[in-house]
């Protein structure tokens, strides 16, 4: 049973059925299927406000666990050298998509859509992991790479969505912002104090700072993100990203062990929110985002990644340019934390469900990397 429910995670099952039943709901009965998003469903709360603002939270606080061990000492971002061309990479993977929407909106668009530059800067850490492994073997260093990228990505998203996504209709109010900063400061004491449990971490600083953001009319769903980097580490990292270590139980990492699994079955609630678009929304927004993300993400990739190489900060052994190549295309797969900005950049439906399309759509690219790895010959390392 353990090992079947762990096929599910692997392959993101949960997450694709609360997609699927998303789309089949959204295009049979789209009243019910929005009056179910909007209408009470706990108490007075929505399930879309349960769902993104609520859930996410610890969506977001596993990505921020990533980026903290990363950090540490044999973490993939340490030292600094070693990681400067995935991290160059990543910027290239952030600028080349919303340089792409920008120029293209310019041209096909409209200034209402000018607002979605920052969903195809995003790259679905899972679907990008499951894609490498089936394009590059489980062995090739291209997927910690892509991780790496990835994971970073998603970190950048995270400061997109604080920063340019406010909602417009309600203006920030930075006041309120002194309890984010006092929720940290209760888990830095909590930390000088040594307490192990990472309950009271999430509890007397996490609630402080989801509070704070909500009333200063930022998104609360990264209430975590500042207070994660305060749990106690172990010294040293001695896994790769997403790999557990059965031998460190820290709390950040009993936060991870214990918490990823809810949170792997529970983006099954985050699909059913998200995705219910209408196929009828396809409209500019969708090709804006696709071409984005399937040339931006490749092309920002390949360009800044190479530009490394010439700086003279070298790519891990065994990639080169045709494997580069494929990491750009498989890092155009957006989706999890593209729906998520889609959301937040559009407040008009329509722009919503066309630029949601958009990101759906771009699950191509794993379909283009594995053609294009047979075209190249790119060999497997299991």
């Amino acid at each position: 049973m353990k090992e079947r429910l762990n096929l599910l995670r692997e392959f993101s099952v949960p997450l694709l059925a609360g997609v699927a039943a998303a789309l089949s709901w959204a295009n049979s009965a789209p009243e019910g299927y929005r009056r179910f998003l909007n209408g009470p469903f706990l108490g007075p709360v929505s399930f879309h406000f349960l769902t993104n603002d609520i859930f996410m939270v610890f969506f977001f606080g596993i990505a921020a666990v990533e980026i903290a061990q990363s950090l540490l000492p044999g973490g993939d971002l340490h030292p600094l050298r070693r990681s400067v061309n995935p991290l160059l990479a990543t910027a290239g993977g952030v600028i080349g998509p919303a340089v792409i929407y920008l120029v293209l909106n310019h041209f096909i668009g409209s200034p209402g859509l000018r607002r979605g530059w920052g969903i195809p800067t995003a790259t679905d850490i899972a679907f990008a992991w499951l894609a490498a492994r089936i394009v590059f073997g489980s062995g090739h260093p291209a997927i910690s790479f892509l991780v790496l990228l990835a994971v970073v990505d998603d970190g950048i998203g995270l400061a997109i969505i604080a920063i340019f996504y406010p909602d417009p209709l309600l203006p920030i109010e930075p006041a309120w912002l002194v309890l984010v900063i006092a929720g940290m400061a209760i888990a830095y004491i909590l930390r000088k104090q040594r307490v192990r449990s990472y309950w009271p971490y999430l509890l007397l600083g996490g609630i402080p700072s989801w509070t704070g953001l909500f009333r200063a009319h930022l998104h609360p769903a990264l209430a975590l993100v500042f207070i994660i980097p305060f749990l106690p580490h172990a010294p040293f990292e001695t896994k790769h990203m997403f790999e557990d270590d059965p031998a460190d139980h820290s709390p950040i990492a009993l936060f991870e062990h214990e918490w990823k699994v809810i949170v792997d079955f529970g983006l099954f609630l985050f699909g059913l929110a998200n995705a219910g678009v209408t196929f009828a929304s396809v409209g500019t927004a969708t090709w804006l985002v696709l071409a984005a993300l399937l040339v931006g993400k490749t092309g920002g990739i390949f360009l800044l990644a190479s530009a490394a190489v010439w700086l003279g900060f070298p790519l891990p052994k065994n990639m080169h340019a045709k494997e580069l190549l494929l990491v750009g295309i498989i890092g155009g797969f957006g989706f999890t934390v593209a729906l998520f900005v889609a959301g937040e950049a559009f407040i008009d439906p329509v722009h919503q469900g066309a630029a949601k399309m958009g990101a759906m759509l771009s699950c191509g690219s794993a379909v283009i990397a594995v053609l294009a790895a047979r075209f190249l010959n790119v060999k497997k390392i299991q």
